[in-house]
């Protein structure tokens, strides 16, 4: 009997349903907001409010996704005050006046990262000409004009007393890359004048600019090679405090809020360093106090009132939960508003993660997350799954996936790599992947494999690599070569970088050129392991066409590929209604390999004997 057998497996429906995923919080003058996926609802955004004494009830209607595709990956889908939702939908614009009711449509359009301001919402508006700041009166018939434009790309309008910040960035440049923050003198129901650019540049990524309580200008900046905390106080820009760690999430979305501002003139901040979060508070006099708390990895999405932060957080035993902290005295208390609510799940037993460090060939070293198989013996050997995250700026998570569980309950081993490119390292590393796409963010993965099968804890003929988007490509590419891995799947993979640039939307073009330069297309003669192709059909970044024509030619050359095709799903495939077809596709493949090399194996014998 295998480990697999022994231990309760987990259910595909049950390890989906369970993916419940919370952003976008904040607050409002009437309680604390966010936005909440569920994956048995289609997938589909849902505004969520919770009151003292009432608890949390949703505010947007059945069946209506709060969601934009500003920038691609949207952000700031909605905003909250004097009792009016203001979302963004399909179509554009949308407010009501009584939540639940239903919404009217306010402008068409591409709009996102809404912010309430003074009798007014501040917005992004995107269109193929580039992007534009609007703000639209609260009241009476609204009324939209335009504070400023530009042909690259705008976010983060935030409104100051008698002023207006915003970042700003290039067509040619990736937020990541170069990000600027500009401020101008500003009135609501007026004009922005004289904006002058305070930080960012070329070799510098400016974001999150954010007005404190006694007026100066708050942001994040990389300029040390971390994003840390800046201030500017009308004169001169400061450092807030140093830390060695990213105090800013890589800006794939709009909104993004890392840092707040507590009573006393104290501020709380969310610090990745590798793959694991910390919170801590800057006293006035920039002392850096950790905070003691049950989580291992915070959302980018901090609200702040008084002494408490109301976040998302989660550890490798608690998938992400909202959850408010006080943090009025030494020790902060932790209150739970909501979480995922799986019955069946309860009591579940989980495979917790342990930090690996690889050195590399060239050198440098990878840190890696091994979850080993469910109730595993300190001893464990097992089928490996091998994961490379997307972005490729995205980096392991220490948090409870349900997802990873559905593998370890089942006796295989998942390992997630932190390979070059990841975010939480600092600048250089993330920088260090451009050009070298295919080629350094293998070496990781295969390294780390190698680790693991020297150690013991691999089976040979049994390592597998997976990849979705950007992991996708490096997944392809890691069997396009001699190496660890048996098979590999791709789930919305981009196959060919020198394509993508042509067909990527208009915020990631910077970056599919940034990137490409390294391994080049995935090549269908190169590949020599199975392969498993999982794709939406109405994937907008990395589109299906390039998935089809890499699975014809492995097929022409008598290798055909499984190809799982999945009917009006977009580019997330593990939030989407088919997440648990691809689950189980991918389990299938894996068996599949497993058992015909078994066979292979038993056919030697045989002939031997």
């Amino acid at each position: 009997m295998s480990l697999g057998d022994r231990i309760a497996a987990v259910p595909v429906d049950d390890a989906v349903r369970a993916s419940v995923s919370f952003d976008q919080l904040r607050t409002g003058d009437d309680g604390l907001y966010w936005l909440e996926t569920r994956p048995d609802a289609d997938g589909s955004a849902t505004v969520t409010r919770w009151r003292r004494g009432e608890g949390q009830r949703d505010v947007s209607p059945v069946g209506f996704d709060v969601a934009n595709g500003v920038h691609a990956y949207g952000g700031g889908s909605f905003a909250v005050v004097e009792g009016t939702l203001w979302c963004v939908g399909g179509d554009g614009l949308y407010r009501s006046r009584r939540h639940g009711d239903e919404l009217e449509l306010v402008s068409s359009g591409c709009f996102g990262d809404l912010t309430i301001g003074d009798g007014e919402l501040l917005a992004v508006r995107e269109s193929k000409q580039g992007d534009e700041l609007i703000a639209v009166s609260l009241t009476g018939a609204p009324q939209i004009r335009t504070l400023t434009s530009s042909l690259g790309f705008l976010s983060a309008p935030r409104p100051g007393p008698g002023w207006l910040v915003w970042t700003a960035w290039s067509e040619r440049d990736m937020p990541w890359d170069a990000c600027e923050v500009w401020v101008a003198a500003y009135s609501p129901r007026g004009a922005i004048e004289n904006p002058v650019k305070l930080a960012g540049g070329p070799d510098e990524s400016a974001v999150e600019p954010r007005w404190g309580p006694n007026g100066a200008l708050y942001f994040v900046s990389d300029r040390s090679g971390w994003w840390n905390l800046y201030r500017w106080d009308g004169h001169q820009v400061k450092a807030v405090a140093p830390i060695a760690g990213e105090c800013a999430a890589e800006p794939w979305e709009l909104g993004y809020a890392s840092y707040g501002f507590l009573d006393g003139g104290r501020m709380v901040v969310a610090v990745q360093e590798g793959p694991r979060h910390r919170l801590v508070v800057i006293e006035p006099d920039g002392t850096v106090r950790p905070v003691d708390l049950p989580y291992t990895s915070i959302k980018p999405y901090l609200a702040v009132k008084g002494t408490t932060v109301a976040l998302i957080g989660s550890s490798p035993t608690a998938a992400p939960q909202v959850a408010l902290v006080d943090l009025a005295d030494a020790e902060p208390q932790v209150e739970v508003l909501a979480k995922p609510e799986h019955a069946a799940l309860d009591g579940t037993r989980v495979s917790t993660p342990t930090q690996l460090h690889v050195r590399v060939a060239s050198g440098r070293e990878v840190l890696a997350l091994v979850y080993p198989p469910t109730g595993s013996a300190a001893d464990w050997r097992a089928p490996v799954i091998v994961r490379a995250h997307p972005g490729p700026t995205a980096s392991c998570l220490l948090r409870l996936d349900w997802q990873v569980q559905f593998f370890t309950s089942r006796g295989f081993a998942v390992v997630d790599v932190d390979y070059l490119g990841s975010t939480g390292y600092g600048r250089v590393f993330r920088e260090s992947l451009y050009g070298r796409w295919g080629l350094d963010d293998v070496d990781d993965c295969a390294a780390v494999a190698g680790h693991l099968l020297s150690a013991g804890r691999a089976v040979p003929g049994q390592v597998f690599i997976r990849g979705a988007s950007a992991g996708g490509y490096t997944a392809l590419h890691a069997v396009s070569q001699d190496g660890p891995f048996a098979a590999a799947t791709a789930v919305s993979a981009i196959v060919d970088p020198d394509r993508w640039p042509e067909t990527v939307p208009r915020f990631q073009r910077a970056h599919a050129v940034r990137l490409r330069g390294g391994a080049g297309p995935v090549r269908a003669a190169a590949v020599q392991q199975p392969v498993l192709l999982i794709h939406g059909t109405a994937d907008e970044v990395a589109l299906v066409e390039d998935v089809r024509d890499l699975a014809d030619e492995l097929t022409s050359l008598g290798r055909p590929p499984e190809v799982l095709l999945l009917p009006d799903v977009g580019h997330y495939v593990a939030t989407s209604r088919r997440a648990s077809a691809a689950l189980e596709a991918e389990l299938a493949h894996y068996r599949s390999v497993m058992a015909y090399a078994a066979n292979d194996r038993r056919g030697l014998h045989s002939g031997q004997r």
